[in-house]
């Protein structure tokens, strides 16, 4: 089932030729530029992420080539800022001269609460989104050239917990739905999912992230084969110890195979949970594979321990992480329908449980590909775009005394974000209108009582 909007979406990218321009590369003005082969298109123009004093603004540049094939083209990142309200013109607060077609700029020091006024441009010519609603919609801040930050919640930040999914390790061709179409996309050495999650991992720990721990909610591997299950599962043991450092989960990508259950030999035997206490923060994973099929259940069993774990102590702050989706609204709302995320009978056992608990704030997926928030009750239900592909990053949950925030990041290695800009252009340059989501899916915050979680020492 695909859902009316995303569908309308889809068809009027189609028919206005978003398909052609993408298998290029977009034009920003493609009326007055036509046949000019050396001006620079500076497009793809996206306000990421926006925290309580910092934002992060992607573009990418272009040039024809005398067959006029779009190329990437090298040039500098700038971005000019001044607060909204005041009527002086914005000056430079970001710029790099290093030459590059994939920029990214992080304007650090932001007033929070307030509204600014920008412009991103490269080699002087100003940026603008691509050919995408979920950036061209009249109220984003791409049209706009305004963003707000908002104050983070009240007390002291306690922990950071980078959530992500859908590494998808060993993965040789990004962008396939069924039997080889659309025709998909090959990295230049064959190894993408490698290179995404290196810098993923890389990412989460620069000292302006500082993630005290990552969550990966399942399809870590392409096909849960030994070779992929071992190569991911000794990547994420140097980087930290499972349990401690980082919790993962199960995907429909890691079920066992007729070779055998390699994930399960690696991480954890299939059709169980997982539970992990942080200094009073709980965290517990799911396994809502199925044995075959992309859809997901939760078995009778691991509801049951999951109940038990809660009513011992239902007050405690819980982040539950796994793989398939599990609000109606994400069964309705992606391309794939209800078959495709967690059945009824398990959303509604799991949902059930969580209404008897009101520790639990948020549940954490993957599987969709995409950033989307829902809360049909006190618990959100977030999900969460691929490491693999575009928009190519993850999602930073800061706990506060009295709160926390949600902010989706993209990953800022270099090659990560050619390859992001590459996949950009995925199902015939329909992917941005699945796949970002909209400001508040990748930035917003909420209250809860988080006072008895301990800082890590």
């Amino acid at each position: 089932m695909l859902d009316p909007r995303l569908h309308t979406t889809w068809l009027v990218n189609a028919a206005s030729g978003a398909a052609a321009a993408t298998v290029r590369a977009p034009m920003a003005r493609p009326f007055s530029w036509t046949g000019v082969r050396d001006r620079l298109v500076v497009t793809d123009l996206e306000v990421v992420t926006v925290t309580h004093d910092t934002a992060i603004l992607t573009w990418s540049t272009h040039r024809r080539d005398r067959a006029g094939r779009w190329h990437p083209a090298a040039s500098d990142t700038e971005v000019r800022l001044a607060p909204a309200d005041s009527a002086a013109p914005p000056v430079t607060r970001y710029f790099d001269a290093r030459r590059t077609a994939h920029h990214y700029a992080e304007l650090r020091g932001l007033e929070p609460g307030r509204r600014y006024r920008f412009t991103a441009c490269s080699d002087g010519e100003t940026a603008v989104p691509g050919r995408t609603w979920v950036t061209r919609r009249p109220e984003t801040p791409e049209v706009t050239g305004v963003f707000t930050t908002a104050p983070p919640p009240p007390g002291r930040l306690l922990r950071t917990i980078a959530l992500a999914n859908d590494t998808h390790w060993g993965e040789e061709r990004s962008g396939l739905i069924l039997a080889g179409l659309p025709p998909g996309l090959r990295h230049d050495d064959g190894h993408y999912p490698q290179v995404m999650t290196e810098a993923l991992l890389h990412d989460v720990r620069r000292p302006e992230r500082a993630a005290d721990h990552l969550v990966i909610a399942g399809d870590l591997t392409d096909c849960g084969s030994a070779e992929q299950c071992a190569g991911v599962g000794a990547r994420l043991d140097e980087w930290g110890v499972r349990g401690r450092d980082y919790f993962v989960c199960r995907g429909n990508h890691d079920a066992p195979r007729e070779s055998g259950d390699h994930w399960g030999a690696v991480f954890g035997p299939v059709g169980r949970l997982s539970c992990h206490e942080l200094g009073g923060l709980r965290l517990i994973g799911l396994d809502t594979t199925r044995r075959r099929g992309a859809g997901g259940t939760i078995s009778a069993d691991q509801i049951a321990h999951l109940r038990a774990i809660l009513a011992a102590d239902s007050d405690m702050p819980t982040l539950v992480f796994g793989h398939h989706p599990a609000s109606r609204h994400a069964a309705l709302s992606n391309p794939g329908g209800p078959g495709f995320v967690l059945d009824r009978a398990s959303a509604a056992a799991l949902q059930a449980c969580y209404r008897t608990a009101p520790g639990v704030f948020l549940h954490h997926s993957g599987h969709t590909h995409r950033n989307r928030r829902s809360r049909p009750d006190s618990v959100e239900y977030l999900e969460v775009a691929a490491v693999k592909e575009y928009p190519g990053g993850y999602a930073l949950l800061r706990v506060y005394e009295r709160g926390y925030t949600v902010h989706f990041h993209r990953i800022a290695a270099a090659a990560a974000l050619a390859w992001t800009s590459r996949t950009r252009k995925q199902y015939f340059g329909l992917h941005p209108d699945h796949a970002l989501g909209s400001l508040t899916d990748r930035n917003h915050g909420a209250r809860h009582d988080f006072s008895g979680v301990t800082t890590v020492h």
